[in-house]
C-alpha cells in the first residue's frame, strides 16, 4: 500500500509534468513562427501571458477556482496586448476548468459556469467560434463532472462496504456469544442441578459436578476473549477449531448423557473460518441436546470425504421440536453458508434428532 508521502510525491510529479506539457504546447508558436516583415523578435512582454495561463496548473489541485481565475487574466492580457502569435492559449485554462468541475464545491462550480459563460458571450464574434468554444469548454467540464461522479460513487461504495463489514462482524460476534454462552450455561445448569441432588448421597460425584461447572465457566471465558478479540489489534487468542472438538465433547458429558466422538477418513487442512464453523455446529447441536432433547446419548462424527468434510451430531432424545426464529439452528445455517457449506437438521432415521453440515 502506498504511503501518504509517496502519494504526495507522485501528485507533485504529475502536476509538474502536466504544467510543463501545457507550457510547451502554448509556447510552441513562439519558437516555430516569425513575425511579419521587419518586426522585432518576440519579447517577454509578448510572452508573459502564456506563463500566466500555464503555471496556475500547478495550483489546480489545491485551489482550482483561483487557478482558473489566473488563467482567465492571462487570456484577457493576451487578447488585449495582441502582439503574440495568432493562437489560442486555452490548454491551461481548460485543465483548470476541468479541475473546478472535478473538485470544487457546488456553489463555486455554479459561479464559475455563470462567469465563464458571460465572458465567452462578451468576446465571441461569430457563430463558428461560439460553437467551437462551447463544445471545447463543455467537454472539459463534462469530463471533470464524470470523474467527480465516479469518485463519489467509489467513496459511497467504500462506506457501504465498511458498513457491511461492520454489520457482518457484529453478526459474527452475536452468533459466537450465543453459541458460547448457551453451551456453557446449559452445562452449568445441568451440572449444578445434578450436584445439588447428589451432594448429600455422593459427595465425590457432587464435587465432580461442580468441577465441571468451573471448567465450563473457564472455557466460556476463554472463548469469549477469542470471540471479541478481533476487535483489538493486539488480540492473539486463536479461535477454536477441529483440534478442540474432543475437549468440547468431553466437557458436554455428564450424568445421564454419554457423548462420543468419532472421526473417519484422511484428514486434510481446512481454513480457520471453516474449522470455526465446524466447531460451532457441534457446539450448538450439543447445546440443544443438553437443553431440549432429554437424550441419554449423543454421537458426534467428523467424516473426511473426497468431495468435502461432513460433521454430524445425532442424539436419541425426543426428536424434532418446532424451530422458531430465535432458535440457534436458524442462525447456524447462515454461519455455515458464510464458510462455504450447507447444513441440514431434522429427525434421525433411527430416532432422535440429527444436525449435519457439509463443507466443500
Amino acid at each position: 500500500m502506498a504511503r501518504p508521502a509517496d502519494l504526495s510525491r507522485r501528485a507533485w510529479s504529475v502536476d509538474i509534468g502536466l504544467t510543463l506539457l501545457v507550457l510547451a504546447a502554448q509556447s510552441a508558436p513562439y519558437f516555430f513562427t516569425r513575425r511579419f516583415g521587419g518586426d522585432p523578435p518576440w519579447t517577454f512582454a509578448d510572452y508573459w501571458p502564456v506563463l500566466l495561463t500555464s503555471l496556475p496548473v500547478l495550483l489546480r489541485r489545491w485551489q482550482p477556482t483561483y487557478a482558473l481565475l489566473l488563467t482567465a487574466v492571462g487570456i484577457a492580457a493576451y487578447a488585449i496586448a495582441g502582439t503574440g502569435p495568432a493562437q489560442p492559449i486555452w490548454y491551461g485554462p481548460l485543465v483548470c476548468f476541468y479541475a473546478v468541475a472535478y473538485q470544487s464545491p457546488p456553489r463555486q462550480r455554479l459561479v464559475v459556469l455563470i462567469v465563464t459563460a458571460a465572458g465567452m458571450l462578451s468576446i465571441i464574434q461569430s457563430v463558428n467560434t461560439a460553437v467551437r468554444e462551447m463544445a471545447t469548454w463543455s467537454a472539459a467540464y463534462m469530463l471533470g463532472t464524470l470523474a467527480r461522479t465516479r469518485r463519489e460513487a467509489a467513496a459511497r461504495e467504500h462506506v457501504q462496504a465498511a458498513q457491511l463489514a461492520a454489520e457482518r462482524e457484529r453478526t459474527r460476534i452475536a452468533r459466537d456469544l450465543h453459541d458460547i454462552l448457551g453451551h456453557a450455561f446449559s452445562l452449568m445448569v445441568v451440572q449444578a442441578e445434578a450436584g445439588g441432588a447428589i451432594a448429600r448421597r455422593d459427595p465425590a460425584r457432587a464435587e465432580a459436578a461442580f468441577d465441571a461447572i468451573s471448567d465450563a465457566g473457564r472455557s466460556a471465558m476463554a472463548q469469549l476473549r477469542a470471540a471479541v478479540g478481533g476487535l483489538r489489534e493486539s488480540a492473539l487468542t486463536p479461535q477454536p477449531g477441529l483440534a478442540d472438538l474432543p475437549e468440547l465433547v468431553r466437557g458436554t458429558r455428564h450424568d445421564g448423557l454419554d457423548v462420543t466422538y468419532t472421526e473417519h477418513g484422511q484428514a486434510r487442512p481446512l481454513a480457520p473460518d471453516v474449522q470455526l464453523a465446524v466447531y460451532r455446529v457441534v457446539q450448538e447441536a450439543l447445546t440443544n441436546v443438553v437443553r431440549h432433547a432429554a437424550a441419554t446419548s449423543a454421537r458426534v462424527s467428523l467424516t473426511w470425504g473426497e468431495h468435502g468434510t461432513r460433521v454430524s451430531v445425532a442424539d436419541d432424545g425426543r426428536g424434532a421440536a418446532p424451530v422458531t426464529p430465535g432458535n440457534g439452528l436458524v442462525g447456524l445455517g447462515e454461519r455455515v453458508a458464510a464458510a462455504g457449506g450447507t447444513v441440514e437438521f431434522g429427525p434421525d432415521p433411527v430416532g432422535g434428532f440429527r444436525v449435519t453440515a457439509v463443507f466443500a
